[in-house]
């Protein structure tokens, strides 16, 4: 399970940041079919690959290690819903969420 998450974390960086996973498998001094096993979540990094990836992203390992917003549609629906629960009494925090969700859904 970790190993998919990572995965999906690391391929979300790197097209982020528009990198092809041959580009960022050259800064990694890996192969891209390695790159890809790693992102699929059917290989794990190594502590060196691990290294590299963390400067090339420039971010912390806990960062990197930071996927909550990659779970199911339907844990990502029951997160939003109980941080609705808990900003609803906050007028302020309200107009902001607004804002954002009123901006997200012109897209």
């Amino acid at each position: 399970m970790i190993k998919e998450k990572l995965g999906k974390r690391i391929s979300e960086l790197r097209k982020r940041l528009n990198i092809s996973q041959e580009t960022l498998a050259e800064k990694l001094d890996i192969t891209q079919k390695a790159l890809s096993k790693i992102e699929t979540g059917r290989n794990f990094l190594t502590a060196e690959t691990l290294e590299k990836l963390l400067k090339v992203f420039n971010m912390t390992c806990s960062e990197l290690f930071d996927f909550e917003h990659l779970g199911s549609e339907k844990e990502l629906i029951y997160d939003i819903q109980d941080y609705m629960e808990k900003i609803k009494k906050d007028s302020n925090s309200l107009v902001v969420l607004h804002k954002i969700m009123q901006a997200l859904a012109k897209k």
